[in-house]
């Protein structure tokens, strides 16, 4: 990883938020993506694009990979690649809520070496870059380390708690909590203010890559939903659901998960 690969992506991120801001949610146009995917509005368009022309002027040679542009097989052919989802919490950022990111990072061979998760309206900023830990606001963090499931807090969408989804139908007594934004929900467990975060369901990659490298800096165990260790820049850009923890509550929450059906 180029020593200003971080750099780059937080001058990007801090970028995107000012230009984010400038939208007002309940206002910016809006459209329906095809096939039920979501909500866009102008400002997710204009915030991709800012992003492009930074981070690839920037690395000319780095491919790219984004939930607003079109998706390209060139991408595969690089050695590192941009991975950006230009606003992480669309129907927030639409409501006018505050827990919408920009999640910004690039992966080499697979692997996540830089990564930013930036909230403008929180004033967030997560950092990370390979071997150098995570940082919010240029203060160093670290996961939280319960010894199991009793009283530990996970962030986690309520089809999660589906009794099918646990063995024997025994979800774990948990606190509930909820964020709209994957990025940020992966955020919050990297700076201790929740002990867990899963979600079951397939994850595109770019909710998910800034966080995950995050994640792993502040010292928490990251894989997918099965326990496989997570890799980017897939073919077909989805990762099997995420699961992330300390060490030993990750354990402890694998084992209660019922097998995967696929």
């Amino acid at each position: 990883m180029p020593a200003t690969d971080l750099d780059l992506l937080i001058a990007a991120a801090q970028a995107a938020g000012q230009l984010a801001t400038s939208f007002s949610g309940p206002t910016a146009k809006r459209w329906d993506k095809d096939a039920g995917a979501g909500p866009v509005t102008e400002a997710d368009l204009a915030v991709d694009r800012l992003l492009r022309e930074r981070l690839t002027g920037a690395r000319p040679d780095y491919g790219w990979l984004s939930e607003e542009t079109p998706d390209s097989p060139d991408r595969l052919d690089r050695a590192r690649v941009f991975i950006v989802d230009p606003i992480d919490g669309t129907r927030s950022f639409i409501d006018g809520s505050a827990t919408w990111a920009h999640s910004l990072a690039v992966a080499e061979d697979g692997q996540i070496t830089a990564a930013v998760v930036f909230l403008p309206l929180k004033n967030k900023l997560y950092t990370a870059a390979a071997g150098q830990g995570a940082c919010l606001n240029g203060n160093p963090i670290r996961a939280s380390a319960p010894d199991g499931i009793s009283g530990a807090s996970m962030l986690a969408a309520r089809p999660v708690y589906d009794p099918g989804n646990w063995r024997g139908n025994a979800v774990p007594a948990m606190e509930r909590h909820h964020r709209p934004s994957l990025a940020y929900r992966l955020s919050l467990v990297a700076e201790g203010r929740f002990d867990a975060m899963l979600t079951l369901r397939p994850s595109w990659e770019w909710d998910i890559a800034a966080g995950a490298l995050i994640l792993q800096e502040a010292g928490a165990r990251t894989t997918d939903r099965t326990g496989a260790a997570l890799r980017f820049n897939n073919p077909h850009p989805q990762v099997n659901g995420v699961l992330a923890a300390g060490d030993r509550l990750h354990r402890a929450l694998a084992d209660r998960l019922a097998p995967w059906p696929g």
